[in-house]
């Protein structure tokens, strides 16, 4: 039992609470009663130098946390809750943030790299905006402590002992010093590549939003109202950029690893990233404005200010356990309820009255505008992102009202949705059209001379090329046999229409030697997400239908029995377009390409070692041969479905996998937590997973053996089958039999006579130190299993024993996502235009030398054909 690193790691928590303090206040002291830029020096070293201290507290924590996870000390509680002896080291790291505590230190964490970087390339707005960072800080590593103060838990420690935790059970009164052999190992659902990188992407992007919400704190507090856009903008932009695509690592995810067709389900969890990037994305409309056209100050502030406290609310409905019954991404909840609310309660009361109090010192525009002007279709635009924000945000807390309403003695009856999806979607799907309308028109109108005649002829192209487009897009989904709803038809015209106003936009800026507009980029990829998420959800294609007349089962659900194919074994079975052949079960073996062949391994007492029955090769590579200790990773079962193109003849496999979860699925002892396999062409995605197999972790039953007596040369027959004896050898180093000197070992070679194909089984009979003993084989395609009893060597008969059993088969769904290339691209362009717009804004200007004017000679430069654009 190794206490020092728990120590050592609690003391650092300690030490950067203590540091965030003494950070908060000398920050605060040094800019208090000041101008910006002459802060009081004294008290800034102070809090540098408290700040740097934090910094080195936090990066301790992380190392005795990650070492107490590696190294396997289970004698603590998050070791033991969240890892085990067998997890590859990649998903070791996953371990790291699977709990809360993780969660929040790697936010802690990337809040103190930002913080270096503010004070660093920021030192004018340093003393402010550090305060609010340290305060942030502050607060953040207390959700960590692990103290008890009064009688009242701060925080939850991820160095707590598990003796400390658990302290019921018995074992710890016998031997107090007691650490578990293994642990409980990682949640399965977690163990995916996407799982390493993509919450660590999602917490930058939290980390961000404070960037934009302490500038604008600061400049509250310090009377600076209008210098504070310019440097918030560029970490907007990275904090839009780097959260978006979080949030869709998030739905790749979802889409590789869940089952349920799809890459967004609209779970609570889900949306409580979703609404404050929506919310991010319009308060960067609105800085945008006010830089370039001295317009929507106000509006910046608000929403600046509401995107952070929407990230602390988030963090209230995924961590509190309100979201228990609703959600099953939530975390439960640690006791920290409370302090979670006073966590958001203390920032969005401070920060809002700070913004009252200088609500009417704000600069306003009192530019009119009409229809001709950009800035009133990114006020439009900025408008629809919020609305569709606050209709998500409503729903999803409905358990939150409940909860607030119970506590206060008073019972509601308030229902979350029945068909979530489709409450959510009617509504995004209208928030998409017009964001996808206003994507492109705002674009047009932002580079053009702020004109009648010169918008129509710039919207004129784009409008009839999307119109037409639509058009074929009708008649070819009318004639391969599909409906399309008139919601379906919009949408299709809006993307198009935002693709192409805003592939004009760029072409035109190229064609005029302009830099590339990030805005416009941005917005291209936007637009094609639309049309990516349109095509792939909306005409989704089952191709699975069961065709048979039969019907699986009567215990499974309708869309079991209507939607899937049942494969046995070795036996190719017909879908649309496609033969399908599934050929056996597969395991992971670490160092070893691809999967393994379940029939090539003999499983052992250790569930994580196997011996090869046979060479292990991979591109003519021996990696083990007979005989050799094998390690496997056998938590999930993978299961090989050969596809040939009933056409083209093209083959290929794909290996959709069951995962052993006790925790999810239903059935005595738990389920089997499928996730898909998935072959990608240019302009489809073939998306399948089984819906049911047999249980790879019980052994199946069988039979009674039926004793048969046999010469060399003799049939027996096996239910639907045959087998011919052909004759009896010796048997050499079998995997599992261990053969020493003076054994006895026989085999028999039997081939099996199936459908479609013959089997090679070998039965052994063993005689070591006078005792006999028996090694079947089995034909699983066939569910056969043979076993040599006995040998009567002077008559030369040879007594068999025959076993049967269920088929190996598995029900499997198969499903065409049309087009879903476009939302993983329009992804990356995305990021690309957000990328270029941080680029643009830290280079000397926006666009070229003639716009490097003050902000107030851009805002009345409306004939200008070469405008600064507007972000995403």
């Amino acid at each position: 039992m190794n206490l020092l690193v728990g120590q050592i790691g609690h003391l650092s928590v300690i030490l950067a609470f203590a540091a965030a303090l003494v950070a908060a206040y000398g920050y605060f002291q040094a800019s208090r009663g000041r101008a910006l830029g002459d802060e009081d020096q004294s008290w800034l070293r102070l809090a540098r130098g408290a700040f740097f201290v934090h910094g080195a507290a936090v990066l301790s924590v992380i190392v005795c946390l990650f070492n107490i996870i590696h190294a396997h000390r289970y004698e603590y509680y998050y070791a033991w809750s969240h890892s085990s002896n067998h997890l590859p080291v990649q998903y070791m790291i996953s371990c790291f943030w699977e709990g809360q505590e993780g969660s929040f230190l790697l936010w802690i964490f990337w809040q103190v790299v930002l913080g270096l970087c503010i004070m660093k390339f920021n030192r004018r707005w340093e003393a402010p905006v550090m305060a609010v960072f340290s305060g942030v800080q502050l607060f953040l590593v207390s959700m960590i402590l692990g103290v008890v103060l009064g009688g009242v838990k701060v925080g939850s420690s991820p160095f707590i002992l598990l003796r400390e935790f658990l302290t019921d059970l018995p074992v710890w009164k016998m031997n107090p010093d007691f650490v578990p052999k293994d642990g409980t190992g990682l949640n399965a659902l977690l163990q995916n590549y996407w799982m390493v990188i993509h919450p660590p992407t999602l917490f930058l992007g939290f980390a961000l939003t404070l960037v934009p919400f302490a500038f604008a704190i600061a400049a509250l507090w310090k009377r600076e109202l209008t210098s504070w856009v310019k440097p918030a903008l560029p970490w907007t932009l990275i904090g839009g950029g780097v959260l978006g695509v979080g949030v869709v690592m998030g739905a790749y995810w979802a889409y590789e690893t869940l089952n349920f067709g799809g890459y967004w389900n609209w779970d609570p969890v889900e949306n409580a990233v979703y609404i404050p990037w929506l919310v991010l994305v319009a308060s960067l409309h609105g800085l945008v404005l006010w830089q370039k056209r001295r317009t929507g100050l106000r509006t910046s502030f608000a929403l600046v200010v509401a995107t952070f406290v929407l990230i602390l609310y988030a963090t209230f409905l995924t961590r509190s356990g309100v979201l228990g019954n609703a959600s099953v991404h939530s975390f439960t909840d640690l006791g920290l309820s409370g302090q979670l609310l006073i966590y958001l309660g203390v920032f969005a009361v401070l920060s809002v009255a700070l913004l009252v109090s200088r609500w009417k010192e704000i600069p306003i525009s009192e530019k009119e505008l009409n229809g001709y002007n950009p800035e009133l279709w990114v006020f439009v635009g900025a408008t629809v992102l919020c609305l569709g924000a606050f209709q998500v945000l409503y729903t999803t807390s409905i358990p939150v009202y409940n909860a607030f309403m119970g506590f206060i003695g008073i019972k509601t009856n308030v229902a979350l949705p029945a068909d979530q999806i489709a409450h959510y979607s009617k509504f995004q799907l209208w928030m998409g059209v017009v964001v996808a309308l206003l994507s492109g028109i705002a674009q047009i109108m932002w580079w053009q001379r702020n004109n009648k005649e010169t918008v129509v002829n710039a919207l004129t192209a784009p409008t009839l090329l999307a119109l037409l487009g639509t058009a074929l897009t009708v008649l070819l989904v009318r004639y391969n046999g599909l409906t399309i709803s008139p919601a379906y038809v919009v949408l299709t015209l809006a993307g198009l229409f935002g693709v192409l106003a805003n592939f004009g936009t760029i072409f035109n800026l190229l064609r005029r030697g302009v830099r590339l507009s990030g805005g416009a980029v941005a917005h291209l990829g936007i637009a094609l997400m639309l049309l990516g998420i349109l095509a792939s959800a909306g005409y989704s294609n089952i191709i699975s239908r069961n065709v048979s007349g039969l019907v699986y089962s009567r215990e499974f659900a309708e869309d079991i029995n209507r939607d899937n194919v049942l494969l046995f074994r070795n036996e190719t079975t017909p879908m649309q377009g496609y033969q399908l052949t599934y050929t056996g079960q597969f395991y992971e073996v670490p160092g070893v390409p691809g999967y393994v062949d379940k029939q090539f391994l003999y499983r052992t007492d250790d569930d994580y070692k196997a011996l090869a029955r046979a060479p292990i090769a991979v591109g003519g590579k021996t990696y083990y041969k007979t005989g050799d200790t094998v390690a496997i990773l056998p938590e999930n079962t993978y299961y090989r479905i050969n596809y040939k193109d009933a056409k083209s003849g093209e083959q290929f496999a794909l290996y959709p996998r069951a995962q052993i979860n006790d925790e999810m699925g239903g059935g005595e002892g738990g389920g089997l937590l499928a996730s898909p396999a998935i072959k990608k062409f240019w302009g489809h995605d073939i998306y399948t997973h089984v819906s049911s197999v047999l249980d790879p972790r019980k052994e199946r039953p069988w039979s009674e053996p039926k004793e048969s007596v046999l010469a060399v040369g003799d049939t027996i027959f096996l239910n639907d089958y045959f087998a011919v004896f052909r004759a009896i050898e010796p048997a050499h180093e079998t995997a599992g039999l261990n053969l020493q000197k003076g054994d006895l070992a026989l085999q028999a070679d039997m081939i099996v006579h199936g459908e479609k194909r013959q089997y090679h089984a070998h039965p052994v009979f063993v005689v070591r130190n006078r005792m006999v003993g028996r090694v079947a084989d089995e034909v699983e395609d066939l569910g056969v299993r043979l076993t040599l009893n006995a040998i009567d060597p002077t008559a030369g008969k040879f007594t068999f024993g025959v076993s049967t059993t269920q088929k190996d088969y598995v029900i499997l769904k198969a499903m065409e996502k049309p087009f879903i290339n476009l939302l993983w691209s329009g992804t990356l362009l995305m990021a690309l235009g957000f990328g270029l717009s941080v680029r643009q804004r830290g280079g000397r200007g926006a666009v070229a030398p003639e716009t490097e004017a003050t902000a107030e000679t851009e805002a009345s430069a409306g004939s200008r054909a070469a405008r600064p654009q507007p972000v995403s």
